[in-house]
Parts: C-alpha cells; structure tokens; sequence
C-alpha cells in the first residue's frame, strides 16, 4: 500500500476539474452525475440550478459520494491508453444560494457562461463538499508500473 498523507491527497484534488458525484434519490435510487469541480480550502465546490434532479436529491439526501478520476499519460507516447488513477470519499453536500458562493468559486465555475440568476433552468445554486472518513485512492502516488500491483497501488489518507 502506497504510503499517503492527507496533505498529498488535496494536492493531488487541487489540480483536477472533474469528478463523479454519486447520491441517492428521494425514492432511494442510485444516481451519478459527472460535474466540474473547483477545490476552495479543504471543500470541494460544483454548481447546479435549483430545479435539477441533482439539486432535488442533494437536498433529499446530503450524504454523497465522490470519485475523482486522475489522467495518467505515457511521456511521449500520449495515444496509449492508460487507466486513469482514482481519488475516492464520502462527504456531505450543502446546496449555497448563488450570492453565498465564493466569487473564486464562481469565476472558476462559471467562467464565461452568462448565468441568469432567476431564468427558466431555475436559480444557480452552489454545491459544497465537505469530505470526511478517509481518502481511498488507486495509482496516486506510483507510477505507471506500480498500478498493475493492486496491493501497491491502493492508498489511504484523512480526508479531514
């Protein structure tokens, strides 16, 4: 098992621009949804209108979890495909009014899109996470090489 700090973990999120959020429905239905990410501090940010169905099972039910895929690139060889390496936690959800977002949050987020606050999609809202329990992780932290010994290639940190 590759050795991990929680430091090295949000390092490693810092640089990322997407994640899987996965919750479940009011009626208690698996869901997934692929968003944009942006790391403030120790939370994890995202942004949704308040009439989407993820806004809708967010609020039904703020524990989530989330899987950040890693890209991992051959140098000079960019057209093999290799696996990408994971980041995975659970953490809870609260959904911001838009006028409580960060404006870092929002420049990042929104950057270039004409938002209308109160338009017919619904009001932007912010989706915060806050991790907790431990950062799981696969390939963070080996190489290439290392990803193909599971045992290796496993880790695990604080996510707080």
């Amino acid at each position: 098992m590759v050795e991990l700090t929680t430091r090295d973990v949000w390092r490693v999120l810092l640089k990322q621009n997407f994640m899987v959020l996965g919750m479940v429905s009011a009626r208690g239905e698996a869901r997934t949804a692929g968003v944009m990410l942006h790391v403030e501090g120790r939370r994890l940010w995202s942004t949704t209108n308040d009439d989407e169905w993820k806004a809708k099972h967010l609020a039904a039910n703020p524990q989530v979890s989330v899987t950040v895929p890693v890209p991992k690139r051959l140098p000079f060889v960019p057209w093999v495909k290799v696996p990408a390496a994971t980041v995975t936690f659970t953490a809870v959800a609260t959904l911001v009014p838009a006028a409580s977002i960060p404006g870092s949050v929002r420049a990042v987020l929104l950057k270039g899109l004409d938002v209308e606050e109160d338009g017919a999609r619904g009001a932007l809202v912010g989706i915060r996470l806050e991790p907790y329990g431990d950062f799981v992780t696969y390939g963070v932290g080996v190489s290439l090489l290392g990803m193909r010994d599971t045992e290796r290639a496993r880790g695990r940190a604080r996510a707080a």
